[in-house]
């Protein structure tokens, strides 16, 4: 457990006797846990972990700063209500749910139904609220859903369409317009008239896409909502994808009396994929302009207006807004700044990045208000850092420098001229916030608590919301001035560390060790303190491993913040278990060389460091050498599939939870970056694939997925099979029907877990 929690501002008698108790009798309790004080504790069900949500952590979500930076909103039981930052005083309820009234397919008046207020947004001048409703999933991030228009002056509701559900709604800088994306087409919505306007008329299924991404580009490139507005509203940008000679993947859905096939784009490694444009769209004349940008490009990862407006033409009093492009190659070691001003048939490259492996897209992105500056993120010296450049894409100055990666910039105080950022400075296993000014100097880490930070800040940077957690604390939520001074608590999770006191909980600690070549690696293990069944002298102790892995390329598990499977790994230690997990070679916040090292042979060295691992392992003195397990999902699960085969002799069993197989099947912008091309590197493709290593298999193999992964495909896992039974190997596969990547939904995750810890004390 952490240090003792402070909590401010509290009023009531109930919030002192809570703030007693965690300073005077918490502090008790830690001291009697780690005295292993074992006797009428309780224990930990997989029910209370995924059906009961007994230890389910509290956060503070969807909050929204309003405009004067002093007030913010948030929406709780169907009500948008208003909060002062600085005394967590509700000051207005916004809206309600009954205030909003539904009449769509409804023929009788009377029997109206209020709308659900699922997500929202402010017109710039907050005088309008863009309500969304009635959401469904299409992939892991897209939805679509209803919208409707709420006017705070005149109390009105607006239904945008009867036209079918759209997707990503967005109000227009002076809050007259809403552009969205409906039937892979776009439109822009009139709020006075009630005029809809359809930008695009070529969207098809499975074929031309305007103003959303196709399914790759959601998954790799992480954004879905493809069209954005200028700064002042006057035009869009948005992506046009044709996918129509882009090949078809198909998975049945099994819900009905007849197995339905449902079908959509995918290209996977060496295939071909859709083709990209951008155009821009004028509101006032209707107009619509290809933006102009070569033929030398496979993909178009980020479009973003900039705030810049230049001159029209040498001379001339009209001046139009710029959009910046990043265009990138297949082989994602090129990428280039451009900069295209619309409606003028100018582009023009002022920023190259080449990389001898491969280039990360971030946000990181900045256009400064001034017009005439932007910052932009580069690993160029090693690691990754934040660079200043003037429009012309002349660098400035470096801003962060050392070694170590910045994770994420938070914003920009226009005002102090101070960048916020996330980095790994303190350690690889640590995420801080830090400040920092834009010629690069006055850097201030504003948390000096060692663990993980994230934070949110407002409109004007005054207040930021501050995560706080740790490997064996759940986070604290604390509100703090733009310094990092304390304001209030928001939320402490006291209610969770309380009740967590119930249990025999061990603590997570980091370890650090060699591998045979030298390199160092970072780990965390969690080690049993009750004594092994059948063992009467406690010195006798050596517990059995399961390693949990994940260790794609910049991903890491060794991380000192609350682990969604924290109170599964001490279920697991209760039982007599001890739980490790290491960052090998190509996991991130160590430079890009440690990396970058893996390039185009994934799971080699990932392999051999998770090998060596469970060697060093089984030197320690208190390890049983013969029983060390691994388990991942994703690709966790190829790398659990990889360990047990290529390390036959060292691993006891493995689970494997929707691995990807081979990279053949895998899709082509994450395979190719990571792989380079199939053309041109297909024998490291089939010598890193698990398939090619069923032979070797030695201990207990459990294969899980679902049959509706649209990510990692059930082909995979039916490949494996395949290869499986060829090789005469018994294994044992369970397969989700009709379920996705995630493997969400119902008592599914209640009983994976179930078979997972089973398999475990069965062959382990």
């Amino acid at each position: 457990m952490s240090k003792g929690i402070k909590i401010k501002n509290v009023n009531s008698s109930a919030h002192l006797h809570q703030l007693y108790f965690m300073k005077k009798i918490f502090p008790l309790c830690f001291l009697l846990f780690t005295l292993c004080s074992f006797a009428q504790k309780k224990e930990i069900t997989l029910e209370d972990i995924w059906q009961n949500k007994t230890f389910a952590v509290k956060r503070i979500q969807g909050t929204r700063s309003m405009k004067n930076g002093e007030h913010y909103t948030t929406l709780d039981n169907n009500r948008i209500v208003m909060y002062e930052y600085k005394t967590g005083n509700a000051v207005d309820t916004v809206l309600k749910g009954e205030w909003l009234t539904s009449l769509v397919g409804i023929s009788n008046p009377d029997q109206h139904s209020i709308i659900s207020i699922e997500d929202y947004q402010f017109s710039s001048d907050e005088s309008k609220i863009l309500i969304t409703s009635g959401s469904e999933q299409i992939y892991r991030h897209s939805t679509r859903e209803n919208y409707y228009i709420y006017d705070r002056k005149n109390k009105t509701t607006t239904f945008i369409s009867s036209n079918g559900k759209q997707m990503y709604a967005e109000f227009s800088s002076d809050g007259s317009k809403i552009g969205f994306a409906r039937d892979n087409n776009l439109f822009v919505y009139d709020i006075a008239s009630k005029k809809e306007t359809q930008i695009t008329t070529d969207g098809k299924v499975n074929n031309i896409i305007n103003g959303s991404t196709d399914w790759v580009y959601e998954e790799e490139f992480g954004f879905d909502k493809a069209w954005f507005w200028s700064p002042d509203g006057s035009k869009i940008a948005y992506y046009r994808f044709d996918e129509s000679n882009v090949k078809e993947f198909s998975m049945n859905k099994y819900g009905t009396l007849y197995p339905t096939e449902y079908k959509f784009k995918y290209p996977k490694a060496g295939e071909e994929n859709a083709k990209v444009q951008i155009y821009i769209y004028d509101i006032g004349t209707t107009l619509k302009q290809m933006v102009d940008l070569g033929k030398d490009y496979e993909y178009i990862p980020r479009i973003k207006w900039t705030q810049t407006f230049q001159p029209l033409q040498a001379g001339s009093d009209i001046k139009v807004s710029v959009l910046s492009v990043q265009r990138m190659n297949r082989l994602q070691n090129k990428l280039e700044l451009l900069l295209a001003y619309s409606f003028s048939g100018q582009t023009k490259t002022i920023l190259t990045e080449t990389s001898d492996t491969y280039i990360e897209i971030t946000d990181n992105l900045s256009f400064l208000p001034n017009g005439n500056e932007f910052i932009w993120s580069s690993d160029r010296d090693g690691y990754d850092h934040l660079y200043l450049y003037d429009m012309s894409g002349n660098m400035i100055n470096q801003i962060t420098k050392g070694n170590w990666d910045v994770m994420e910039m938070k914003g920009y105080d226009e005002k102090k001229q101070v960048v916020y950022y996330l980095s790994s400075e303190a350690s690889a296993t640590d995420k801080n916030l830090y400040s920092i000014s834009l010629d690069g100097s006055n850097k201030k880490k504003l948390s000096n608590l060692p663990g993980t930070d994230e934070a949110d800040f407002n409109t004007t940077f005054t207040y930021y919301t501050h995560t706080y957690t740790n490997a064996n604390r759940p986070p604290t939520i604390v509100l703090r001035t733009a310094d990092g001074a304390e304001v209030r608590t928001l939320e402490s999770n006291t209610e969770l560390l309380i009740k967590l006191n119930d249990y025999n909980l061990v603590t997570k600690e980091f370890f650090k060790f060699k591998t045979s070549d030298g390199t160092e690696l970072n780990g965390w293990m969690m080690k049993p303190t009750a004594p092994l069944v059948g063992i009467s002298n406690p010195d006798q102790h050596k517990y059995p491993v399961l390693m949990y892995v994940y260790g794609g390329p910049g991903i890491n598990t060794v991380n000192n913040t609350w682990d969604k499977d924290y109170m599964w790994y001490q279920m697991l230690c209760a039982k007599g278990y001890m739980i490790v997990s290491v960052d090998n070679r190509g996991t991130g916040e160590r430079g890009a060389e440690f990396k970058k090292t893996t390039y185009k042979q994934l799971g080699k060295l990932e392999t051999e460091d998770q090998i060596s691992a469970a060697k060093y392992l089984g030197t320690l003195p208190y390890v049983d050498a013969k029983r060390i397990g691994i388990w991942g999902w994703s690709y966790g699960g190829y790398m659990s599939s990889l360990s047990i085969l290529k390390g036959a002799d060292v691993f006891k069993m493995a689970m494997a939870v929707a691995p990807v197989t081979n990279w053949r099947y895998y899709d082509n912008i994450y395979t190719e970056r990571y792989m380079g091309l199939l053309k041109e590197n297909g024998a490291s493709y089939d010598s890193n694939s698990p398939i090619s290593y069923v032979d070797k298999l030695k201990g207990k193999f459990l294969l899980v997925h679902g049959t509706a992964d649209d990510n990692v495909h059930f082909q995979n896992s039916m490949g494996m099979v395949s290869a499986l039974v060829k090789a005469n190997k018994q294994f044992d596969f369970f397969a989700y029907p009709d379920k996705a990547h995630s493997l969400n939904g119902g008592n599914t995750r209640l009983h994976l877990y179930n078979m997972m810890t089973n398999f475990v004390i069965s062959n382990l």
